[in-house]
């Protein structure tokens, strides 16, 4: 290893760790996906189960294993924590980071740092690298599949297309068919852009076809063995009625994913926008006055168009919309922004003033939000005065210092450094200003604290009327089975209740006849908490 690289791998290490690692337990679980995936991996591994996904002690089939198999391995490594149930999605960051990496390294060398750090540094890589949930798992084996499958079509070697398939198998244990199936449109897509149909053909290359079904199909052969509901439950309706149906009730405009994707590339969202122009305007034109097939260089960039757009298209069909499905387009982005780059002669291409000056306000527009997160999180909206005029201020000389950065001689030689200080300033004020508001507000850890300070002994817990965020998340932190009043599910026994404030008088009507004692209120989700006794015995 060169100097070069030892240098380089120190400042992906070093960046990846800050982005992705650093406080990642400063916020507790969060939403219902979190608390539940991590609930899940704990309870198969306490029954030291590797088939069927285990929650509440019941098979939960609504997802494949692969996030489930490495919070375990976390688990046993660093025991059970929120901590360790999101180092899966930071492990799987830093490698999509080092894959980039490598892939410019060997096959489009001088931007390479470039092109990894874009990657590690857009805002839904960060954001979801800090989850544990499936989404950067199978963006991680997805984008290692797209990058191999071109590493193949580049050079011809046989391993990146074994790699393809592979990592296709990986994705689909991570989220379902849906990667082997982004995969094909993708190739599809490209092949008919490059009238070369022949690729479909080539691609299609039977020792790949097996390594993938060795790979991905024994696990769902035996859970299927195992659980003959799986199929029903995971295919058709955790896969076939997500898509063309809103029965999962996450329903969203047709074009809901334009300003996601948009979001999810911030900072780099206008180059990426101009990136994506370019070589897709030079094929175009060319298409018309040649009969043969542009070179490498160009068709690299419609490869990675494709790869932006396909996502992009098919999930905006989805009759279901969450913001983490459009994540295994972003690293696309990144890859066709650092070609961009490449391309531009070194970076002594000039910027034209408008360019320059929206990256500039794009770039910078996230320090508001991270200075003011903590009050924005607790009060529900913007603060006046002081606090306002510090943050917009601060967040006009990093727009004024990069926009004249890039119109200055030093132009994009300079884009990667000057768009890193406002993501880094970003990072380290949520971290700084925002973890205690987003954790008494958004997480029940908390509330488990005071439940457990408020016991003589260990009780059950029950809830009535709240959230699925809360009964998931104190699911977790309690490691316990939620009993919930409005399924009928009143324990008989002595238990603890958790509901709303304004829900006292449905929790008179529902524990009528028993002892109640009003325990403490949880002020940052207006949450009350009681002691109930056991029901009286019938005589």
């Amino acid at each position: 290893m060169t100097a070069r690289t030892r240098t380089d791998f120190l400042l992906l290490v070093g960046f990846s760790a800050f982005l992705f690692f650093y406080g990642l337990g400063s916020i507790g679980l969060i939403g219902a996906d979190e608390p539940r995936y991590a609930q899940v991996a704990r309870e198969m591994l306490g029954r030291r189960e590797w088939i069927t996904p285990v929650f509440g002690g019941r098979p939960w089939l609504e997802k494949p294993p692969l996030y489930y198999w490495q919070a375990m391995l976390s688990y046993s490594v660093l025991g059970v924590s929120d901590v360790a149930a999101r180092v899966p999605s930071a492990v799987d960051a830093t490698l999509l980071v080092i894959i980039v990496y490598l892939f410019f390294r060997k096959f489009r060398r001088g931007v390479e740092v470039d092109a990894a750090l874009i990657a590690a540094s857009c805002a839904g890589v960060i954001g979801y690298a800090r989850a544990a949930s499936m989404d950067m798992p199978l963006t991680a084996a997805f984008a290692a599949g797209m990058i191999a499958w071109w590493a193949w079509r580049e050079s011809g070697n046989k391993i990146y297309l074994a790699a393809f398939y592979a990592s296709m198998a990986l994705g689909m244990l991570a989220k379902g068919p849906v990667a082997p199936l982004l995969a094909a449109a993708v190739t599809v897509l490209f092949a008919a852009a490059m009238r070369e149909w022949r690729l479909i053909v080539k691609t299609l290359w039977i020792p790949g076809i097996v390594l993938f079904c060795a790979v991905g199909f024994p696990w769902y052969v035996a859970v299927q063995a195992a659980n003959p509901q799986f199929f029903r439950e995971f295919i058709l309706q955790h896969n076939l009625a997500r898509f063309s149906t809103n029965v999962y009730h996450h329903p969203e405009p047709f074009w809901y994913y334009l300003p996601v994707t948009a979001l999810a590339l911030v900072p780099w969202i206008v180059f990426v926008v101009a990136a994506c122009t370019a070589p897709v305007r030079v094929w175009w034109s060319r298409r018309k006055t040649e009969h043969s097939n542009p070179d490498l260089e160009l068709q690299f960039g419609v490869f990675a168009g494709c790869w932006l757009i396909v996502p992009l298209v098919f999930f905006s069909l989805s009759r279901s919309k969450l913001p983490g499905y459009i994540l295994p387009a972003v690293p696309a982005g990144a890859v066709l922004l650092a070609d961009f780059l490449r391309r531009q002669a070194g970076g002594e291409q000039a910027v034209s003033r408008w360019t320059a000056i929206l990256h500039a306000l794009v770039a910078s527009a996230p320090i508001v939000p991270a200075v003011l997160i903590g009050f924005v999180v607790s009060e529900n909206r913007l603060p006046a005065g002081r606090p306002m005029l510090f943050a917009v201020a601060f967040a006009f000389v990093v727009c004024a210092a990069i926009a004249l950065t890039l119109m200055s001689r030093f132009r994009l030689r300079m884009l990667r450094f000057v768009t890193l200080i406002p993501v880094v300033l970003s990072v380290a004020a949520v971290l700084k200003l925002g973890t205690t508001a987003i954790d008494l507000k958004l997480s029940s850890r908390p509330l488990a604290i005071e439940l457990a300070s408020v016991e003589t002994h260990r009780l059950p817990l029950a809830v009535y009327g709240v959230p699925r965020e809360v009964e998931y998340g104190l699911a977790f932190y309690r490691d316990q089975t939620i009993s919930r009043y409005e399924s009928g599910n009143i324990p008989p026994v002595e238990h603890l209740l958790v509901a709303p404030t304004s829900w006292m008088d449905n929790v008179a009507k529902a524990t009528a006849g028993r002892r109640v004692s009003f325990l403490g209120h949880y002020a940052p989700q207006q949450l009350d908490y009681f002691w109930v006794a056991a029901a009286p015995r019938a005589h």
